[in-house]
């Protein structure tokens, strides 16, 4: 009877340490998961303040050198008075060339271009292009992006 019941607590004990040893792999495989993800940020560009262009654009700089490029995306969605700053003659143009070169995405509102009768050729190289800028804002946030209006 004694030895039964001591083969019984070794069993428990195994048990336990099993469960342990489980649970330990699971948390670090759930650290590696997290250590992975990547993180994402859309930048809402809406108004035709430079200086707000400016400070959109070092925020786009500094998170990309903060977190790295590889470990973010970075979106800007125009729309409004703020797309004046994706165009050719925009006094940001030599800044947003450099912000696309570290990996930045800018999407522009088509219904914007349509209200106020701006062609693609008026815009910057290298832009990409959404029906609607607010509507790319709604859909960024549900898919996990930070939401940035500086």
């Amino acid at each position: 009877m004694r030895l039964i019941s001591h083969y019984g607590r070794l069993l428990a004990v195994a048990l336990v340490l099993n469960g342990m040893m489980h649970a330990s792999v699971l948390a670090q495989q759930d650290t590696k998961a997290q250590a992975v993800k990547k993180s994402k940020v859309v930048f809402q560009v809406s108004d035709g303040d430079s200086k707000k262009w400016d400070l959109t654009l070092n925020n786009v700089k500094n998170v990309i050198k903060d977190i790295g490029k590889d470990n973010i995306d970075v979106e800007i969605v125009a729309y409004g008075p703020g797309i004046d700053m994706f165009k050719f003659e925009s006094p940001a143009a030599s800044r947003i060339e450099e912000v696309l070169k570290l990996g930045a995405q800018v999407m522009i509102c088509e219904n914007t271009m349509r209200a106020q009768k701006i062609s693609k050729a008026d815009m910057l190289d290298n832009l990409g292009y959404v029906e609607a800028g607010v509507s790319q804002l709604i859909k960024r946030q549900q898919q996990g992006y930070a939401y940035i209006r500086p």
